[in-house]
């Protein structure tokens, strides 16, 4: 036991003297993945319920195909992926081809209504 405890000791000094870019690089994925964990599952904050953008757009499906109805029912499956739609489609000036401009610019005003809460 006290030979397992020189050893560990010893790899912290070393590693602390003489850090190893991968190894700093796992332990920082390590750290914000746990951070993430963590914020995702003890935020006291309101939480968006993801569907709640859908229920919204809802009057307006007879705008809608029924390819971009499927691809909004895709994003609003969870609040992850309505976050990635919102910083990468309507944050730039990227548009996203299953939605015609008008249909995305519909969905980008309705998730830019509830922006606060992720």
């Amino acid at each position: 036991m006290k030979n397992l405890l020189i050893l560990i000791v010893a790899a912290a000094v070393y590693l602390h003297f003489y850090p190893q870019p991968e190894v700093t690089k796992f332990y920082n994925e390590q750290v914000e993945a746990i951070k993430e964990f963590f914020s995702e599952h003890t935020s006291t904050k309101v939480r968006l319920k993801a569907d709640k953008i859908y229920t919204d757009l809802e009057p307006k499906f007879n705008q809608f195909s029924l390819k971009e109805i499927e691809r909004l029912k895709e994003i609003t499956s969870s609040r992850t992926q309505v976050k990635v739609f919102y910083f990468d489609i309507c944050e730039t000036s990227k548009r996203d081809p299953s939605f015609h401009p008008n249909n995305e610019d519909l969905v980008c005003q309705a998730i830019s209504k509830y922006r606060q809460y992720f």
